[in-house]
């Protein structure tokens, strides 16, 4: 009999979660390369850098090679295949996402550089 514990739960949430992260960010790769839509490319507050087209390839090869990972960890995680231990394939979902948000955040803050205010 399944006992529904907290950890069980949480399990499930992640799994289910990782569906509609993995057709985002392949949908956003599919739209910058296939598309060339740069109208979310490095956005910071909402603005897009002065040149898009510049950091259009590394945004969508994050996307992509994110996006693939997370398929790759739906694969391995799925209850008929058991590829992946639960370890493994919650491992490679976490690293992935946090991949993700912290390559986001480095290719942004190259296409915005700092500007510095000169004194009057």
């Amino acid at each position: 009999m399944l006992v529904l514990n907290p950890f069980i739960v949480i399990s499930w949430i992640l799994f289910a979660a990782l569906f509609p992260i993995s057709f985002y960010w392949l949908r956003n790769a599919y739209k910058i390369f296939i598309k060339k839509d740069y109208s979310r490319v490095a956005l910071k507050k909402e603005e897009p850098p002065k040149n898009p087209a510049k950091w259009a390839p590394f945004v969508g090869f994050l996307n992509l090679a994110a996006g693939i990972a997370i398929v790759w960890a739906i694969i391995g995680a799925l209850p008929f295949w058991f590829i992946y231990s639960y370890e493994k394939w919650t491992g490679i979902a976490a690293v992935t996402i946090w991949f993700k948000l912290f390559g986001e955040y480095i290719i942004k803050t190259h296409a915005h550089p700092f500007k510095v205010a000169k004194n009057k």
